[in-house]
């Protein structure tokens, strides 16, 4: 049977290069807004953009390595190089945090007041825009495209953006009590709050480098598939199922009656596999052929052969 290859997705390096031109607005924009009012809690957000621009450029890295095709010596593809995007983000953003709270200590024991809070606050909310703008723009792209890169960068620029919004408000709170301390006290919640993204990122990226199964929905997707078939007396066992990057691997041993001809059993097999590739884009499946009624088909049902 002749089966038509899936259409190859489009490029997502514009993504990657538009989270970079982002990043570089955004450093720019709050390092002005830092340095007219000297609050360290838009220190804090100035330094998480170096954090964006340097995750954005990782991303544009393995966006272009994750892109290739197979070949003799990557057979299953490229695709797991986006999980080393998403765990150096995560790393880098670690180190931030370490940096804003070092900051931030120092700034509490040791107050200064604040400068031109209303333009510094202006431009702020300027770069919080350009952020949000742009972290629905990378969003959707990733989940329409299942790209654990652009969904990582997405997510950490709308962290990024209530870290802002956080910020903005206590430094305004400072331009109304007087009370120095709101800033440094922010910039240490700010860092907590990165902390807690940064873990998030090494967390999925070690978990795809470690061959995960699929997300319960996708697996109950298969699953429906199967018991469809089931239905017309076919069995299925040593179901697995795992992600790279994009692409989606399943594979399975299919049960049919001993005495159907090997013709009629690549054809049924054919069917299935198609069926799968439907309800999961870019996903390759294997399967492996057994007699029903052999009692060795139904011995081997362990994971690891």
């Amino acid at each position: 049977m002749n089966v038509m290859s899936p259409i190859s997705p489009p490029s997502l390096k514009n993504y990657a290069w538009l989270s970079i031109c982002a990043a570089l607005a955004t450093i720019l924009l709050k390092g002005i807004a830092w340095w007219m009012t000297g609050s360290v809690g838009l220190l804090s957000d100035a330094l998480e953009s170096v954090v964006n621009l340097a995750g954005a450029m990782m991303a544009l890295a393995m966006i272009t390595v994750a892109e290739q095709p197979a070949d003799d010596d990557h057979a299953y593809g490229h695709g797991k190089a986006e999980y080393f995007s998403g765990g150096f983000e995560g790393l880098l953003i670690l180190l931030a945090a370490v940096g804003i709270g070092v900051a931030a200590i120092e700034r509490l024991l040791h107050p200064q007041p604040l400068e031109q809070l209303g333009v510094g606050l202006a431009v702020s909310v300027v770069a919080s825009l350009v952020n949000l703008f742009t972290a629905r723009i990378l969003l959707a792209a990733g989940l329409k495209y299942r790209s654990m890169t652009l969904e990582a960068d997405a997510h950490h620029l709308m962290t990024d953006v209530w870290t802002s919004v956080g910020v903005i408000a206590g430094v305004g709170s400072v331009a109304l009590t007087g009370w120095l301390w709101l800033d440094p006290v922010l910039a240490l919640l700010v860092a907590a709050n990165i902390v807690w993204t940064g873990w998030k990122l090494l967390y999925r990226s070690t978990q795809g480098l470690m061959d995960v199964a699929l997300p319960s929905e996708d697996n109950d997707l298969v699953l429906a598939i199967l018991d469809r078939y089931r239905e017309q007396g076919i069995d299925f066992h040593a179901l697995r199922t795992r992600e790279s990057g994009a692409r989606r691997f399943v594979e399975l041993h299919v049960l049919v009656p001993g005495e159907w001809t090997i013709q009629k059993g690549h054809e049924l097999a054919e069917r299935l596999e198609g069926d799968i590739r439907d309800a999961l884009p870019r996903a390759t499946v294997l399967t492996h052929l057994e007699p029903l009624d052999d009692p060795v088909s139904h011995a081997d049902i362990e994971l690891d052969r």
